[in-house]
Protein backbone atom coordinates (compact mmCIF):
# COMPACT_ATOMS: atom_id res chain seq x y z
CA UNK A 1 0.00 0.00 0.00
CA UNK A 2 1.17 3.53 -0.77
CA UNK A 3 2.71 5.28 2.24
CA UNK A 4 0.46 7.89 3.82
CA UNK A 5 3.43 10.24 3.88
CA UNK A 6 4.70 9.56 0.36
CA UNK A 7 5.48 12.55 -1.87
CA UNK A 8 3.68 13.01 -5.18
CA UNK A 9 4.75 10.27 -7.58
CA UNK A 10 7.20 11.41 -10.26
CA UNK A 11 6.65 15.02 -9.18
CA UNK A 12 9.60 16.26 -11.24
CA UNK A 13 8.68 14.39 -14.42
CA UNK A 14 6.85 16.30 -17.18
CA UNK A 15 3.19 15.56 -17.68
CA UNK A 16 2.34 14.33 -21.16
CA UNK A 17 -1.19 15.19 -22.27
CA UNK A 18 -2.74 14.51 -25.66
CA UNK A 19 -5.39 17.17 -25.22
CA UNK A 20 -6.89 19.81 -22.94
CA UNK A 21 -10.45 20.69 -23.92
CA UNK A 22 -13.66 21.99 -22.40
CA UNK A 23 -17.40 21.70 -22.86
CA UNK A 24 -20.71 22.46 -21.16
CA UNK A 25 -23.39 19.98 -20.14
CA UNK A 26 -26.92 20.45 -18.93
CA UNK A 27 -28.98 23.59 -19.19
CA UNK A 28 -32.10 24.57 -21.06
CA UNK A 29 -33.57 27.56 -22.87
CA UNK A 30 -35.42 30.11 -20.73
CA UNK A 31 -37.42 32.90 -22.38
CA UNK A 32 -37.95 36.34 -20.83
CA UNK A 33 -40.48 38.89 -21.97
CA UNK A 34 -41.83 42.23 -20.78
CA UNK A 35 -38.50 43.63 -19.49
CA UNK A 36 -37.53 47.25 -20.05
CA UNK A 37 -34.95 48.11 -22.68
CA UNK A 38 -31.89 49.66 -21.01
CA UNK A 39 -29.36 52.25 -22.12
CA UNK A 40 -25.92 50.93 -21.11
CA UNK A 41 -22.32 51.70 -21.98
CA UNK A 42 -20.62 48.38 -22.77
CA UNK A 43 -17.25 49.39 -24.18
CA UNK A 44 -14.56 51.52 -22.57
CA UNK A 45 -14.89 55.13 -23.79
CA UNK A 46 -17.79 54.08 -25.99
CA UNK A 47 -21.27 55.63 -26.12
CA UNK A 48 -24.30 54.14 -24.38
CA UNK A 49 -26.52 51.96 -26.54
CA UNK A 50 -29.80 50.11 -26.22
CA UNK A 51 -29.69 46.69 -24.54
CA UNK A 52 -32.85 44.61 -24.88
CA UNK A 53 -32.95 41.84 -22.22
CA UNK A 54 -36.02 40.17 -23.74
CA UNK A 55 -35.44 36.86 -25.48
CA UNK A 56 -33.93 33.41 -24.98
CA UNK A 57 -31.19 32.43 -22.52
CA UNK A 58 -29.37 29.20 -21.75
CA UNK A 59 -29.51 28.49 -18.00
CA UNK A 60 -28.51 25.58 -15.78
CA UNK A 61 -25.37 24.53 -17.66
CA UNK A 62 -22.15 23.21 -16.10
CA UNK A 63 -18.64 23.94 -17.38
CA UNK A 64 -16.14 21.06 -17.58
CA UNK A 65 -12.45 21.06 -18.47
CA UNK A 66 -10.84 17.79 -19.55
CA UNK A 67 -7.16 16.90 -19.08
CA UNK A 68 -6.53 13.83 -21.24
CA UNK A 69 -3.38 11.77 -20.96
CA UNK A 70 -1.20 10.88 -23.90
CA UNK A 71 -0.72 7.46 -22.27
CA UNK A 72 -3.30 6.94 -19.51
CA UNK A 73 -2.70 4.08 -17.11
CA UNK A 74 -6.25 3.99 -15.71
CA UNK A 75 -9.22 2.38 -17.39
CA UNK A 76 -11.72 5.06 -16.41
CA UNK A 77 -11.49 8.85 -15.92
CA UNK A 78 -11.66 10.67 -12.59
CA UNK A 79 -14.08 13.57 -12.06
CA UNK A 80 -13.33 16.33 -9.53
CA UNK A 81 -16.40 18.12 -8.09
CA UNK A 82 -15.90 21.22 -5.92
CA UNK A 83 -17.85 22.46 -2.90
CA UNK A 84 -20.27 25.28 -2.13
CA UNK A 85 -19.29 28.79 -3.19
CA UNK A 86 -16.23 27.35 -4.97
CA UNK A 87 -15.08 26.43 -8.47
CA UNK A 88 -12.79 23.86 -10.05
CA UNK A 89 -9.87 26.16 -9.13
CA UNK A 90 -9.87 24.33 -5.78
CA UNK A 91 -8.17 21.37 -7.45
CA UNK A 92 -5.61 23.18 -9.58
CA UNK A 93 -3.06 24.79 -7.28
CA UNK A 94 -3.02 25.15 -3.49
CA UNK A 95 -3.38 28.71 -2.12
CA UNK A 96 0.30 28.68 -1.13
CA UNK A 97 1.41 27.68 -4.63
CA UNK A 98 1.93 23.92 -4.48
CA UNK A 99 0.54 21.53 -7.14
CA UNK A 100 -3.06 20.63 -6.46
CA UNK A 101 -4.90 17.36 -6.70
CA UNK A 102 -5.49 17.84 -10.42
CA UNK A 103 -1.72 17.44 -10.83
CA UNK A 104 -1.60 14.58 -8.33
CA UNK A 105 -4.26 12.48 -10.04
CA UNK A 106 -2.91 13.19 -13.51
CA UNK A 107 0.44 11.86 -12.31
CA UNK A 108 -1.39 8.79 -11.01
CA UNK A 109 -2.40 8.05 -14.61
CA UNK A 110 -6.02 9.25 -14.75
CA UNK A 111 -7.71 11.31 -17.38
CA UNK A 112 -9.19 14.07 -15.16
CA UNK A 113 -12.30 16.20 -15.65
CA UNK A 114 -12.68 19.32 -13.49
CA UNK A 115 -16.10 20.96 -13.22
CA UNK A 116 -17.41 24.42 -12.48
CA UNK A 117 -20.91 23.56 -11.29
CA UNK A 118 -24.10 25.34 -12.29
CA UNK A 119 -23.86 29.12 -11.56
CA UNK A 120 -20.20 28.85 -10.52
CA UNK A 121 -17.14 30.20 -12.30
CA UNK A 122 -17.13 29.61 -16.04
CA UNK A 123 -20.56 27.97 -15.96
CA UNK A 124 -21.98 31.51 -15.70
CA UNK A 125 -24.99 33.02 -13.93
CA UNK A 126 -28.56 33.76 -14.93
CA UNK A 127 -30.67 36.83 -14.20
CA UNK A 128 -32.51 37.08 -10.94
CA UNK A 129 -35.33 37.22 -9.99
CA UNK A 130 -36.46 36.59 -13.58
CA UNK A 131 -34.69 33.18 -13.88
CA UNK A 132 -33.06 32.57 -10.48
CA UNK A 133 -35.63 33.16 -7.76
CA UNK A 134 -33.26 34.75 -5.25
CA UNK A 135 -30.14 36.88 -5.09
CA UNK A 136 -26.82 35.06 -4.55
CA UNK A 137 -25.15 34.40 -1.23
CA UNK A 138 -21.63 35.72 -0.60
CA UNK A 139 -19.39 34.12 2.02
CA UNK A 140 -17.50 36.34 4.47
CA UNK A 141 -13.95 35.57 5.52
CA UNK A 142 -15.20 35.24 9.10
CA UNK A 143 -17.60 32.47 8.08
CA UNK A 144 -14.95 30.67 6.05
CA UNK A 145 -12.43 30.83 8.89
CA UNK A 146 -14.92 29.11 11.19
CA UNK A 147 -16.81 26.77 8.83
CA UNK A 148 -13.64 25.52 7.18
CA UNK A 149 -12.20 24.84 10.65
CA UNK A 150 -9.14 26.98 10.06
CA UNK A 151 -9.48 28.47 13.53
CA UNK A 152 -12.10 29.47 16.09
CA UNK A 153 -14.52 32.15 14.90
CA UNK A 154 -13.20 34.57 17.53
CA UNK A 155 -9.71 33.90 16.18
CA UNK A 156 -10.43 35.67 12.90
CA UNK A 157 -9.20 39.24 12.38
CA UNK A 158 -9.13 41.45 9.30
CA UNK A 159 -5.40 41.94 9.76
CA UNK A 160 -3.78 38.62 8.90
CA UNK A 161 -1.06 38.96 11.55
CA UNK A 162 -3.74 39.15 14.26
CA UNK A 163 -5.49 35.89 13.32
CA UNK A 164 -5.37 32.83 15.56
CA UNK A 165 -5.61 29.40 13.95
CA UNK A 166 -6.24 26.06 15.60
CA UNK A 167 -3.08 24.53 17.10
CA UNK A 168 -1.39 22.17 14.64
CA UNK A 169 -3.44 23.54 11.73
CA UNK A 170 -2.39 21.99 8.42
CA UNK A 171 -4.04 24.65 6.24
CA UNK A 172 -1.43 27.21 5.06
CA UNK A 173 -2.87 30.03 7.18
CA UNK A 174 -0.65 32.70 5.60
CA UNK A 175 -2.41 31.98 2.29
CA UNK A 176 -5.96 32.27 3.64
CA UNK A 177 -6.66 35.57 1.85
CA UNK A 178 -5.33 34.11 -1.42
CA UNK A 179 -7.74 31.22 -0.90
CA UNK A 180 -10.66 33.57 -0.19
CA UNK A 181 -10.00 35.28 -3.53
CA UNK A 182 -11.23 32.03 -5.16
CA UNK A 183 -14.66 32.16 -3.53
CA UNK A 184 -17.60 32.94 -5.77
CA UNK A 185 -21.30 33.73 -5.22
CA UNK A 186 -23.66 30.81 -4.76
CA UNK A 187 -27.42 30.25 -4.77
CA UNK A 188 -29.09 28.25 -2.00
CA UNK A 189 -31.93 26.61 -3.93
CA UNK A 190 -30.29 25.09 -6.99
CA UNK A 191 -29.89 21.44 -5.99
CA UNK A 192 -32.20 20.17 -8.73
CA UNK A 193 -30.48 22.27 -11.41
CA UNK A 194 -27.04 21.14 -10.31
CA UNK A 195 -27.96 17.46 -10.03
CA UNK A 196 -29.46 17.56 -13.53
CA UNK A 197 -26.13 18.83 -14.87
CA UNK A 198 -24.16 16.21 -12.92
CA UNK A 199 -26.51 13.52 -14.26
CA UNK A 200 -25.79 14.76 -17.78
CA UNK A 201 -22.05 14.66 -17.08
CA UNK A 202 -22.20 11.06 -15.81
CA UNK A 203 -24.26 10.09 -18.83
CA UNK A 204 -21.60 11.62 -21.10
CA UNK A 205 -18.49 10.30 -19.36
CA UNK A 206 -19.44 7.18 -17.39
CA UNK A 207 -18.21 4.75 -16.28
CA UNK A 208 -15.94 6.91 -14.16
CA UNK A 209 -14.68 7.65 -10.65
CA UNK A 210 -16.20 10.64 -8.87
CA UNK A 211 -14.31 12.57 -6.18
CA UNK A 212 -16.44 15.29 -4.63
CA UNK A 213 -15.66 17.76 -1.85
CA UNK A 214 -18.13 19.28 0.65
CA UNK A 215 -21.32 20.21 -1.22
CA UNK A 216 -19.80 18.44 -4.22
CA UNK A 217 -19.35 15.35 -2.04
CA UNK A 218 -23.04 15.38 -1.23
CA UNK A 219 -23.85 15.77 -4.93
CA UNK A 220 -21.47 12.89 -5.70
CA UNK A 221 -23.29 10.59 -3.26
CA UNK A 222 -26.71 11.54 -4.64
CA UNK A 223 -25.62 11.36 -8.29
CA UNK A 224 -24.12 7.91 -7.62
CA UNK A 225 -27.41 6.79 -6.07
CA UNK A 226 -29.26 8.01 -9.17
CA UNK A 227 -26.80 6.61 -11.76
CA UNK A 228 -24.84 3.75 -10.09
CA UNK A 229 -24.10 2.14 -13.44
CA UNK A 230 -22.02 5.19 -14.43
CA UNK A 231 -19.79 5.24 -11.32
CA UNK A 232 -16.99 2.75 -10.64
CA UNK A 233 -16.17 4.29 -7.24
CA UNK A 234 -17.05 7.44 -5.33
CA UNK A 235 -14.87 9.39 -2.91
CA UNK A 236 -16.72 11.85 -0.68
CA UNK A 237 -14.22 14.29 0.81
CA UNK A 238 -15.87 15.89 3.86
CA UNK A 239 -19.36 15.75 2.31
CA UNK A 240 -21.88 18.20 3.75
CA UNK A 241 -24.86 15.93 3.14
CA UNK A 242 -25.96 12.50 1.96
CA UNK A 243 -29.14 10.94 0.57
CA UNK A 244 -31.27 8.46 2.47
CA UNK A 245 -30.66 4.84 1.54
CA UNK A 246 -34.04 3.33 0.70
CA UNK A 247 -33.48 1.00 -2.26
CA UNK A 248 -33.80 -2.66 -1.34
CA UNK A 249 -31.36 -3.77 -4.05
CA UNK A 250 -28.73 -1.10 -3.43
CA UNK A 251 -26.14 -3.72 -2.47
CA UNK A 252 -26.00 -5.19 -5.96
CA UNK A 253 -26.03 -1.84 -7.74
CA UNK A 254 -24.01 0.66 -5.74
CA UNK A 255 -20.24 1.05 -6.30
CA UNK A 256 -17.62 1.23 -3.51
CA UNK A 257 -17.69 4.36 -1.35
CA UNK A 258 -14.84 6.10 0.50
CA UNK A 259 -15.61 8.88 2.98
CA UNK A 260 -12.72 11.10 4.12
CA UNK A 261 -12.83 13.37 7.20
CA UNK A 262 -10.39 15.91 8.62
CA UNK A 263 -9.84 17.13 12.16
CA UNK A 264 -11.91 18.94 14.83
CA UNK A 265 -15.31 17.88 13.53
CA UNK A 266 -16.41 16.87 17.02
CA UNK A 267 -15.72 20.44 18.20
CA UNK A 268 -17.96 22.09 15.58
CA UNK A 269 -21.77 21.82 16.04
CA UNK A 270 -22.62 22.21 12.36
CA UNK A 271 -20.03 19.69 11.25
CA UNK A 272 -21.19 17.28 13.93
CA UNK A 273 -24.63 17.29 12.30
CA UNK A 274 -23.23 16.98 8.81
CA UNK A 275 -21.08 14.03 9.73
CA UNK A 276 -23.89 12.29 11.62
CA UNK A 277 -26.09 12.33 8.52
CA UNK A 278 -23.26 11.07 6.31
CA UNK A 279 -22.27 8.36 8.81
CA UNK A 280 -25.88 7.16 8.74
CA UNK A 281 -25.64 6.96 4.94
CA UNK A 282 -22.39 4.98 5.14
CA UNK A 283 -23.84 2.62 7.73
CA UNK A 284 -26.98 1.97 5.67
CA UNK A 285 -24.90 1.23 2.56
CA UNK A 286 -22.66 -1.12 4.50
CA UNK A 287 -25.69 -2.95 5.89
CA UNK A 288 -27.01 -3.28 2.33
CA UNK A 289 -23.78 -4.97 1.27
CA UNK A 290 -21.97 -2.07 -0.39
CA UNK A 291 -18.22 -1.83 0.01
CA UNK A 292 -17.75 1.15 2.33
CA UNK A 293 -14.66 2.62 3.97
CA UNK A 294 -14.52 5.62 6.29
CA UNK A 295 -11.15 7.35 6.51
CA UNK A 296 -10.84 9.47 9.66
CA UNK A 297 -7.54 11.22 8.96
CA UNK A 298 -6.59 12.12 12.57
CA UNK A 299 -7.28 8.55 13.70
CA UNK A 300 -5.00 7.33 10.92
CA UNK A 301 -2.20 9.65 12.01
CA UNK A 302 -2.77 12.59 9.65
CA UNK A 303 -3.64 15.26 12.19
CA UNK A 304 -4.69 18.90 11.90
CA UNK A 305 -6.53 18.80 8.59
CA UNK A 306 -9.05 21.53 7.82
CA UNK A 307 -12.20 21.17 5.73
CA UNK A 308 -9.92 21.41 2.67
CA UNK A 309 -7.50 18.46 2.90
CA UNK A 310 -6.59 18.90 -0.77
CA UNK A 311 -5.17 22.34 0.11
CA UNK A 312 -3.58 21.53 3.46
CA UNK A 313 0.20 21.26 3.78
CA UNK A 314 -0.11 17.46 3.92
CA UNK A 315 -2.32 17.34 0.82
CA UNK A 316 -0.03 14.88 -0.97
CA UNK A 317 -0.26 12.49 1.96
CA UNK A 318 -4.07 12.67 1.93
CA UNK A 319 -4.08 12.11 -1.85
CA UNK A 320 -1.83 9.08 -1.34
CA UNK A 321 -4.39 7.67 1.10
CA UNK A 322 -7.19 8.14 -1.43
CA UNK A 323 -5.09 6.65 -4.23
CA UNK A 324 -4.21 3.61 -2.11
CA UNK A 325 -7.93 2.90 -1.82
CA UNK A 326 -8.60 3.57 -5.50
CA UNK A 327 -5.75 1.23 -6.46
CA UNK A 328 -7.69 -1.65 -4.89
CA UNK A 329 -10.65 -0.89 -7.18
CA UNK A 330 -9.12 0.59 -10.32
CA UNK A 331 -5.44 -0.43 -10.37
CA UNK A 332 -3.09 1.09 -12.93
CA UNK A 333 -2.43 -0.79 -16.15
CA UNK A 334 0.53 -0.51 -18.55
CA UNK A 335 0.45 2.70 -20.59
CA UNK A 336 -0.91 2.29 -24.09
Amino acid sequence: MTSLHAPAADAAAPLCLREIRSFCVGGSVRTLQGLAVEQRRLAQNGPARSVDPNGDYISGQMYVQAYLQARPTRRVPLLLWHGGGMTGANWETTPDGRPGWLNRFLRAGFDVYVSDAVERGRAGWSRWPEIYAEAPLHRTLEEGWDMFRIGPREGYATLASDRRAHPGQQFPVDAFDAFAAQWVPRWADHEALTLAAYDALLHKLGPCIVLGHSQGGGFALEATRRRPEAVVAVVALEPSGAPQVVDADVGSASPPHLYVWGDRIADHPIWQRYRASVDAHASALRTAGVRVEVCDLPREGLKGNSHFPMMDRNSDAVAARVLAWLDTIEPPVPAT
